[in-house]
């Protein structure tokens, strides 16, 4: 239960950081922000400091986080000299708040690669001598005996330290009779004759290796340089995934917020260095998907504002209104859909 109350707070805590990027963003702007709300229902606390227009609360439901920005609903009447509304203000000023989202949750994903990389990187490397992690069931290897915990040493009468020797000799003899030579609790077995099966080209026995885990502190300019790369590889990862939904039309991919605060609560499970990878793999992919140019999302509203600058005026406000209700409407399908099924899953 500790794990999923952890899993809830992780989930708000990257909700927060990216409404925290629009504040930021909208204050640096000139931009006046009404409400910094942490959850929803009735507020527990609220605060607003001696001379900022913002009122800051914590609601009795600490799920996820909003902001409130003046004169960013186009149905309020507003007063057109206010320049510290969001309807008043540039083109500028308008693109960077919605652009404080995303760029918050790159950050704080590049923060924590960035102290990870510091602390400690874990590393895995295939175990030498090569010991046995799984056996596939039915393959060559569990029909003729090979367990793991097995140690393989040698192909043939060639020897092997690691799983790429044993690949390198056991991909060439499809259909082969081979000799395994294999060491049990200590013990060297009588040989093993398999015949490695054809996979993509190449003989297969179906057996997996363990892993040796080492953890790795990197430089300051490795750090650093991870801190770049990693967001980069993250996201063109996400996007090539995102591709490959929109082409096969299918959700199997995609997880809600059920699904999410599973797969958090497990990790979470597995120690402080697997939930803080989780929290940057979340983090940068809500950069990444709050920036795809579709309606009600910030990308929606940027491919908007981009539009205006290429025109020289403004969208009709209507028109784009109603597109954005009609993409929050589909967003909260599509979260309703997959939620449903990560719950009977």
């Amino acid at each position: 239960m500790a794990h999923i109350v952890l899993a809830v707070l992780a989930i708000s805590l990257l909700m927060i950081v990216h409404e925290a990027g629009h504040y930021f963003a909208a204050r640096a702007s000139g931009l006046r922000v009404t409400t910094f709300s942490i959850g929803f229902g009735p507020a527990l606390f609220t605060h607003r400091p001696k001379g900022s227009p913002t009122v800051f609360k914590v609601c009795v439901i600490p799920l996820l986080a909003y902001v409130r920005i003046a004169g960013a609903n186009p149905l309020e009447k507003n007063d057109p000299k206010d320049a510290g509304l969001y309807e008043n203000a540039s083109i500028r000023a308008r693109a960077l708040t919605m652009l404080g989202g995303p760029v918050a949750n790159y950050l704080f994903g590049s923060l924590l690669i960035f102290v990870l990389a510091l602390t400690g990187i874990r590393e895995e490397t295939p175990s030498s001598p090569m010991v046995v992690a799984s056996v596939e069931v039915g393959s060559p290897a569990d029909l003729g005996g090979i367990r793991p915990g097995d140690v393989m040493l040698a192909v043939e009468g060639k020897p092997i330290r690691d799983i790429d020797e044993l690949s390198q000799h056991t991909n060439p003899r499809t259909g082969l009779s081979t000799s395994y030579l294999v060491r049990r609790d200590g013990v060297e077995l009588p040989l093993f004759h398999l015949v490695p099966r054809d996979r993509d080209g190449r003989g297969k026995v179906g057996v997996t290796t363990s892993l040796d885990t080492t953890m790795r502190k990197s430089s300051l300019t490795e750090a650093a340089k991870l801190a770049v790369t990693v967001p980069w590889t993250m996201t063109m990862g996400q996007l090539e995934g995102i591709s490959n939904l929109v082409t096969h039309r299918s959700t199997a991919g995609m997880t809600g917020p059920v699904g999410m605060t599973r797969e958090i609560a497990k990790e979470a499970q597995k120690g402080p260095y697997d939930f803080a990878v989780i929290l940057i793999a979340l983090s940068v992919a809500i950069g990444c998907f709050n920036l795809l140019p579709f309606p009600f999302l910030d990308g929606g509203r940027l491919l908007f504002i981009g539009a205006e600058a290429v025109l020289g005026q403004r969208p009709n406000r209507t028109f784009e209104l109603v597109l954005h209700a009609t993409g929050l409407i589909l967003l909260l399908g599509l979260s309703a859909f997959v939620t449903v099924r990560d719950i009977l899953g």
